[in-house]
């Protein structure tokens, strides 16, 4: 689940993502503050949208947001007052650890390498360009939604014919200090850093 708030955007309202729809269209249902969006073929669950959030929540960031846990259960609440009976999944963080399980060569791009990275909850297919990836490295992972310290927003994409979700970060894209000494994708001592552990960026 990735949560986005954007006060002076959009006004007062948290965007609970839970699924990428495949559709767009989309029903809507609103109960007070709470809205479920559903997949209009499905009937599936895709989304929610709380309104006056800042009534519940002490919400900061513009953007992609991260949830604390006791937050989770605050919203949980809510959806429950006003009648749902949906489980919220827990909130995804915008940045983790990942640890590359394997690296393969790109079959359409002698430079891109097809990287599956356990990032604790999933394992991700990202599609990376960095000189020195390989398998059994520690990394950090920008998962979908979240947005770089630059202002580019992570999404998933086809490269080359390869599904690609999320990006293993460079020094210089987290904006670390020296960062531009260094080359290539930033690699951690996997002695200090496990798969999943929320990894802070400065912004």
């Amino acid at each position: 689940m990735n949560a986005y708030y954007n006060e002076i955007g959009i006004g007062d309202v948290l965007l609970l993502v839970i699924k990428e729809s495949e559709t767009e269209e989309t029903t809507v249902e609103r109960r007070g503050d709470v809205a479920v969006l559903k997949n209009a073929e499905t009937k599936e669950t895709i989304g929610w949208n709380l309104f006056h959030v800042s009534k519940q929540l002490h919400l900061t960031g513009n953007g992609r947001i991260d949830l604390q846990e006791a937050q989770v259960d605050t919203l949980q609440s809510l959806l429950k007052k006003e009648g749902f009976d949906e489980v919220l999944p827990k909130a995804s963080a915008a940045f983790v650890i990942g640890h590359v399980e394997s690296c393969e060569k790109h079959p359409n791009a002698d430079k891109l390498n097809i990287c599956q990275v356990n990032v604790g909850s999933e394992t991700l297919q990202i599609v990376c360009g960095a000189a020195n990836i390989a398998a059994n490295q520690t990394v950090v992972v920008a998962q979908v939604g979240a947005i770089m310290p630059g202002g580019m927003l992570i999404t998933s994409s086809d490269l080359r014919g390869v599904a690609s979700s999320g990006m293993i970060c460079s020094a210089r894209e987290l904006a670390l200090p020296n960062a531009d000494n260094e080359k290539g994708i930033l690699v951690l001592d996997g002695e200090k850093y496990k798969a999943g552990d929320v990894y802070t960026v400065r912004k």
